[in-house]
Order: structure tokens, then sequence, then C-alpha cells
């Protein structure tokens, strides 16, 4: 690997999405509401959260650090895409582009993890619901919390370090709509495929694991669920858990195939529709799928809004 000091690549052109000229305020209008969407909803979210006391629980405390991340997330990439689609200018400074590389990507990692403790959580919701309380305590919560974060910042600092170390020599034009790993890499005057070694390493332990992990803890869950003799029982359980499932699949699975193959086989784009799916269209569902149909979040809303009085 060659040293960083022989780039010569100031800054990068985004080439983002090509659209007709005509579409494009059609396109920028819809990407626009749905980001002011993702934060309405995630901040409901965290906002009913922080004020219902009746929310105060490990699942809930999940649920607001999912929709905080999710506001990070989409934060890092959709305002600067919105910018380069309502002007000509699509340039990112190289420092920039390594700073939004690195947040995306610890933002995302940490976002993986928690899934899997969300999985967890319900595993002892389910399995254990006697002793749930006991096991699920503020303090571990936090803790696992905290975890996710720092693997998220290591792991993202290594896949961040080991791309931007190679040399940058022209041409300059990423293909995508910000600075993502894979979508730089191919501009790299140097041989990639360390990098590609190791971000298929790193892969395993920021999306295989966890990913297994929540696997491997739903076959044990089902297997309890399977169990309860009242069919009301089953189908609540099924129905906790079917949540969590929809917004697991639609974050890991294109975030997997998207880092994980080798770089000569990645798609333009086909990398941008994926990227566009696990960074917003997720953002913007997991409200609505995880919280927003919630009996217990509807209520809190409406006690909170003054529109109802919530039994205390």
């Amino acid at each position: 690997m060659q040293e960083p000091n022989l780039s010569s690549v100031n800054e990068f052109i985004l080439l983002g999405f090509s659209f007709s000229p005509r579409i494009t305020p059609l396109i920028f209008s819809a990407f626009l509401m749905t980001y002011l969407l993702i934060i309405l909803g995630n901040s409901l979210i965290t906002t009913l959260i922080c004020l219902d006391s009746h929310l105060h629980t490990p699942m809930y405390f999940f649920i607001g650090v999912l929709s905080m991340l999710d506001l990070g997330y989409t934060t890092t990439t959709v305002p600067q895409m919105l910018a380069h689609l309502a002007s000509q200018k699509k340039t990112i400074s190289f420092t920039s582009c390594v700073a939004q590389m690195y947040i995306f990507l610890v933002l995302g990692i940490t976002e993986s993890w928690l899934f899997a403790i969300m999985s967890i959580d319900r595993y002892v919701a389910i399995c254990h619901p006697l002793r749930y309380k006991v096991i699920m305590r503020p303090w571990l919560c936090g803790v696992m919390v905290i975890f996710c974060g720092l693997w998220g910042a290591i792991s993202a600092l290594v896949y961040t370090v080991f791309a931007m170390n190679l040399p940058y020599c022209g041409p300059n034009k990423i293909n995508h709509f910000f600075c993502e790993v894979p979508a730089v890499l191919k501009l790299a005057c140097a041989d990639t495929s360390v990098n590609d070694r190791v971000d298929f390493i790193l892969g395993f332990s920021v999306i295989v694991i966890p990913f297994s992990l929540i696997f491997v803890i739903y076959i044990n869950i089902f297997t309890v669920i399977l169990r309860i003799r009242s069919v009301q029982g089953r189908l609540k359980s099924f129905s906790t858990c079917a949540s969590h499932i929809t917004v697991v699949t639609m974050f890991c699975v294109p975030a997997m195939v998207m880092y994980m193959k080798p770089g000569s086989e990645a798609s333009p784009d086909e990398d941008k529709k994926l990227t566009l799916f696990y960074n917003v269209i997720s953002a913007f569902l997991n409200p609505i799928i995880y919280s927003l149909r919630n009996k217990d979040v509807k209520r809190a809303f409406l006690k909170v809004t003054g529109w109802s009085r919530a039994p205390e």
C-alpha cells in the first residue's frame, strides 16, 4: 500500500443520479419530502419516548436510539444530495469526503449491532418474561448501546484509514451521491485487492455476525412462541417480532450485498440503489413499521398532545 502523501486529488466530484432536467425538480421534491418526513417521524418517536414514562422500557429505549441513529445517518448524506440536485456544483473536498465516509460508517455499523441488541431484548421479553425487568436493567441497556457505538467507531476507523491511505491521482469523479467506500475505492491509483479483503473481513464483524446472531436468536424465539397454547398469545408475540425482522431485513441485506462483494463486481447504478434503500428508505419506514403503528406510541402521542387523557 502506497503512502497517502502521493495523493494529488484535493476534491472529488459526486456524479450522483442521472436525471433529465425535466424530472430533476420532481426528484428533488420527492427526496426533500422524504427527508422531512424522516426528521418528523424519528424526532416524534424520540420525543414521545423521552416525555412519556410509560415508554421508559428497554424496548423503547432501543427504538429511541435507533431513531436518533437514523436521523444522523440520513443527515450525513441527504442534504448534500439535495444541494447537488439543486445546483451545478457537485464537488466535495478531500477532507469533507473522509469525514462523511467515517461518520456514515460509524452510524451504520452502530445501527447494525443495535439490531442485534434489540433481538436480545425481544428474546428475554418473550422467552423469560418474568425475569425481563431483572435482566434488562437500565445500566445493562446503556452498556450495550455504548458497546455498539464503540464498535462502530473502531470499525469505521479501520474502513476509512484503509480506503483513504490509497493514492488518488485522478480521475476524481465518484459515481455516487456521497463518499461511500466502494465508490471511492474505484478511483484509487493502486491495487485495491487488500482493501477488498479487509472490507470482506470487517463485513463479517459488522454485518454477518450481528445478522447471524439475530437469526439464531429468532430460531429460539420462534421455538418458544410455537409452544404457547393461546392463539392470541402466539399472534401477539409474532407481531412483536415481525416489526424487528422487517427493519433488520431492509437494512442488513442490502448493506451485506454492498460491502461484501468484490469491488470489481460492483455496478455503480446498483450500488446507488442499494445505498438509497438502506440509508434513506429504511430510515423513512422504521418509524412507521416499528413505532407509529404501535398502540403504546399512539397512546403516548395523544397524551403528550393533550388530545386524550391516557390512564395512569
